[in-house]
């Protein structure tokens, strides 16, 4: 037989579960589960130096068309002010350097977002670097011949820079005349030539960088599982 005892039994101290006294609260008891977690933030890829070095070009590569972007329509509102044609070769600058900008904000929220397709992206990339090759061509004819600090402070933007295009492109010679020749516009659209010609490299490096990044997170393929036959 069995004996029961009349009094209560004494609970068993544990330093795992503390006594209450009367200084003290009440342990309180939570549950950790994945409705009560709170969703943590999405930060940037961490794709290492490669993908520091791809945000970095993009930067730059913003910030150059932005530039571009305002001399150029500076330059277009000017000549249609003053009655001329704009020449195909501002026009054509414009136009690459928005399609760009644009390529460039969404490509690096699809980046930030992980929902790049970086093989892709490098195929853009060696597209524009095309297209900013052909800009710096281009620009860079008429441009290459002047001289900006032999040039006055007081010219006329429109009709220096319809003589600058106009006298390159159809004149038979090798001698020019500049019409109000202008030192700040010179050195604008010497700006506008040097920044087509960096962006070739920027897009050149990121085009690179991209394939990089799209090797790594392709990552090597695994070997098929073998058929092993009981």
């Amino acid at each position: 037989m069995y004996k029961i005892s009349s009094s209560p039994s004494i609970p068993f101290y544990s330093k795992n579960l503390p006594l209450r006294t009367a200084g003290s609260s009440r342990p309180r008891l939570s549950l950790d589960t994945e409705a009560v977690r709170k969703p943590k933030t999405k930060m940037q890829p961490a794709l290492g130096a490669l993908g520091h070095t791809w945000t970095a070009m993009r930067a730059m590569e913003f910030i150059s068309l932005i530039t571009i972007i305002g001399l150029t329509a500076n330059f277009i509102g000017e000549m249609v002010n003053a009655d001329y044609a704009a020449p195909s070769a501002l026009i054509g600058t414009l136009i690459v350097a928005c399609i760009s900008t644009l390529y460039i904000a969404i490509s690096y929220i699809l980046y930030w977002d992980g929902m790049l397709p970086l093989l892709l992206a490098t195929g853009a990339d060696l597209v524009l670097l095309i297209a900013c090759i052909v800009v710096a061509c281009t620009v860079g004819k008429p441009v290459s011949y002047l001289s900006c600090p032999k040039f006055p402070s007081d010219g006329n933007t429109a009709n220096f820079v319809n003589s600058l295009f106009h006298n390159v492109y159809h004149s038979r010679g090798n001698t020019f005349a500049w019409v109000d020749p202008d030192k700040a516009s010179c050195y604008q659209m010497k700006s506008v030539w040097g920044l087509s010609i960096a962006l070739c490299v920027l897009f050149a490096f990121s085009a690179i960088t991209s394939g990089c990044l799209w090797k790594r997170t392709k990552g090597p393929s695994r070997p098929a599982p073998k058929d092993i036959e009981g």
